[in-house]
């Protein structure tokens, strides 16, 4: 017995024949990446709360557009999908300017480092890095992306990519090299 095709895509299975699904390991590979997407979101917005909702908008995205994921790097495709994100946020802003409750919060989270005052000292660094140095350098020094991973997550050119980590590395250097200096007296 032969059944007629049914006018809505719906199978027997009562799923959408023809389309192509994601793999079932999407909300895992997604789920992984939160810690990835956690740090990376805390170093665009450099404030907690602000950081909290940048994963959470980025997590929603990809949720709710699975389907344009193309299979290929679901980590690349997050970070793009939060770093264009943050760029919106960041334009709509300049446009409405408003100062909010958290705007004096610029501690950073708590990181594993045996002396305070060396990962204040990092801290402070990084925050007076340019925000495109800061993101490059996050992204391939703490996340751990290959140069063609960030040009293609935050839409630049390889060159500059490879510009601009340079420059807040040495930025970096410079900054806690000259932080390491203690001016003595001398004596009489």
């Amino acid at each position: 017995m032969s059944r007629s095709p049914d006018p809505h895509g719906t199978g027997e299975g009562g799923g959408r024949e023809g389309l192509a699904s994601p793999p079932l390991s999407f909300d895992a590979e997604i789920l992984a990446l939160l810690p990835q997407l956690r740090r990376y979101s805390r170093s665009l917005t450099r404030s907690d709360a602000d950081s909290e909702d940048l994963l959470q908008d980025c997590v929603e995205k990809a949720l709710t557009h699975r389907a344009q994921w193309r299979g290929a790097n679901i980590r690349s495709w997050a970070y793009r999908i939060m770093t264009n994100l943050h760029l919106n946020t960041r334009r709509a802003l300049a446009r409405r300017p408003s100062v909010g409750i958290e705007a004096a919060e610029t501690t950073a989270a708590p990181i594993a480092v045996s002396d305070p005052l060396e990962r204040n000292r990092l801290v402070q660094a990084l925050e007076i890095l340019p925000k495109e140095a800061r993101a490059v350098l996050m992204l391939v020094a703490v996340e751990g992306h290959s140069y063609q991973e960030v040009a293609d997550i935050m839409e630049i050119p390889i060159g500059t990519v490879m510009s601009r980590l340079s420059r807040a590395r040495q930025m970096l250097r410079q900054t806690l090299q000259e932080e390491n200096v203690i001016h003595l007296r001398s004596p009489r």
